[in-house]
């Protein structure tokens, strides 16, 4: 915190939020096109030569390289606060298993194996449910009702 109560945000973090922010707009995309245009028209100036092609192709291979890191770190960020809200929405949820919280630090097997009992699950449901059928907020509080007696 700094002397106005402000949460000091490292450089990096602000940096990467506002570059995502920037270059994932219209006018990012606008201007991007535009140089690709005016490096097209310019072909025939440059007779097409091996280094008018090497300008586009070193301009947009470090653009690249160094958006690949700014995203990722972006994606990290992201990926992290919604796992946290998906543990707080299982924490608080009484029928839900709080064996999957954190799950996302489980090995490939373990969730290959969670994996498959979900997706047995989903095929019963599919099984003894009627996709058309509305069903209305009663029916869900009895089944509810209906999991807790079985505990």
């Amino acid at each position: 915190m700094n002397e106005k109560g402000e949460k000091k945000v490292p450089f990096f973090e602000r940096f990467a939020g506002k570059v995502v922010s920037a270059t994932g707009s219209p006018r990012a995309f606008i201007v991007a096109f535009f140089v690709i245009l005016v490096w097209a028209v310019t072909g025939p100036l440059f007779a097409f030569s091996d280094t008018w092609q090497l300008v586009i192709n070193t301009g947009t291979t470090i653009i690249t390289f160094l958006m690949v890191f700014i995203i990722q770190k972006s994606q990290n960020k992201d990926s992290k606060s919604i796992q946290l809200k998906l543990n707080e929405l299982i924490a608080c949820t009484k029928t839900a298993s709080n064996r999957l919280i954190d799950i996302e630090e489980l090995s490939e097997e373990e969730l290959n194996t969670l994996h498959s009992f979900y997706s047995k699950l989903a095929e019963d449901t599919k099984l003894h449910l009627d996709i058309k059928k509305s069903h209305s907020i009663e029916e869900a509080m009895e089944n509810t009702q209906d999991k807790l007696k079985k505990r």
